[in-house]
C-alpha cells in the first residue's frame, strides 16, 4: 500500500523531524529503528527539540506550522487541519481492556454505557451488572497516562471520571500497570492495553458488548473499545516523509508494528 496522494515536490530535509502523540512513542521509534538501518543516510528525531513527543495536539500545530515535517497522532484529523492540507494516514490500531481479578465472582460482560456508569460513579454495585451484592472497586489510571486519554476519549466521551472516593475509587499516582492488577482482588475493576493484559494469570479481560479484544476483533472494528492511530504529512511534502509512511504500511513496517503495543492494520 502507498502513502495516497502526497505531492513530494519538496526537498528533503537534513533531518526528519517528527512530533506528536505521547501514546505512540514506541510504535515512532519501532519504525524509525527499522527504517533507519534501511536508510542511514537519514536522521530521523521524534519529539521536538529534546526527544520527548508533545502529544497529538502540539503536534499537529507544530506540522500546520512548518517547524516539523511529520506528526503522529491518535486522533482523526479536525476540519481546520484538514482545511490546512494535512493528510492523515492510517498505521495501525489501539485498544484498551477491561479487566477484573480472576476471583471476582462476576464473571459477565458489560456494555460500553455499564462500564461508563462504573467510571462515572452511576453503577456502584456489582449487584447492577447482574452479579453479587457488593460494591464495585474502581482502580483508575493515573491521568498523565495515555490510556487515561484513551479510555476517557472512547468510553466517556470526554466527560470526567468520577471523583476519588477511597477506597471505592481511586485514581493511581504514577504511570504504572502491575501493582493495579495486582490491586484488583474479588471487586476491583481497572483497564489497560490489551498487550498488557492478555498474558496475564492473575486477571480475566471482561467482553464488552459482548465482543473481546482478539486483534481479528479488532481489526474488523467490531471491538469498541479501540480506536485507530495515524502519521500526518502536508499534501506538499518531500518524498523521504512519503517514503517513511509507505514504510510503516508495508509488511515489514506493519510487523516492526505488531511487535509493539499496538495492532497492524492487517
Amino acid at each position: 500500500a502507498n502513502a495516497v496522494n502526497l505531492d513530494t515536490s519538496l526537498p528533503n530535509p537534513a533531518v526528519l523531524q517528527m512530533d506528536g502523540s505521547v501514546t505512540m512513542i514506541r510504535l515512532v521509534l519501532a519504525l524509525k529503528g527499522g527504517y533507519t538501518q534501511r536508510n542511514p543516510g537519514i536522521p530521523l528525531a521524534y519529539g521536538i527539540p529534546d526527544g520527548k513527543p508533545n502529544g497529538s495536539n502540539a503536534g499537529l500545530k507544530a506540522l500546520m506550522e512548518g517547524r516539523i515535517q511529520m506528526a503522529a497522532s491518535s486522533r482523526p484529523l479536525n476540519a481546520s487541519e484538514v482545511q490546512a492540507g494535512l493528510q492523515a494516514i492510517p498505521v495501525a490500531k489501539d485498544a484498551l481492556a477491561v479487566a477484573v481479578g480472576v476471583n471476582n465472582p462476576y464473571k459477565g460482560g458489560l456494555t460500553l454505557q455499564q462500564l461508563a456508569d462504573i467510571f462515572q460513579g452511576r453503577i456502584t454495585n456489582w449487584s447492577q451488572v447482574g452479579g453479587p451484592d457488593r460494591r464495585i472497586r474502581v482502580l483508575n489510571r493515573a491521568p498523565q497516562s495515555g490510556t487515561y486519554s484513551v479510555f476517557q476519549e472512547l468510553v466517556l466521551l470526554g466527560s470526567p471520571f468520577a471523583p476519588d472516593n477511597p477506597p471505592y475509587f481511586t485514581t493511581a499516582t504514577e504511570d504504572v500497570t502491575t501493582p493495579l492488577l495486582r490491586a484488583l482482588g474479588e471487586d476491583g475493576i481497572t483497564y489497560s492495553t490489551v498487550d498488557q493484559v492478555q498474558n496475564q494469570q492473575t486477571v480475566r479481560i471482561v467482553p464488552i458488548d459482548g465482543q473481546m479484544p482478539t486483534r481479528e476483533a479488532i481489526q474488523r472494528g467490531s471491538y469498541p473499545l479501540a480506536r485507530t492511530v495515524f502519521l500526518v504529512a502536508p499534501q506538499r511534502t518531500s518524498p523521504v516523509v512519503a517514503d517513511f509512511i509507505n514504510y510503516a504500511l508495508s509488511d515489514q513496517g506493519q510487523q516492526i508494528i505488531g511487535r509493539t503495543e499496538f495492532i497492524p492494520l492487517r
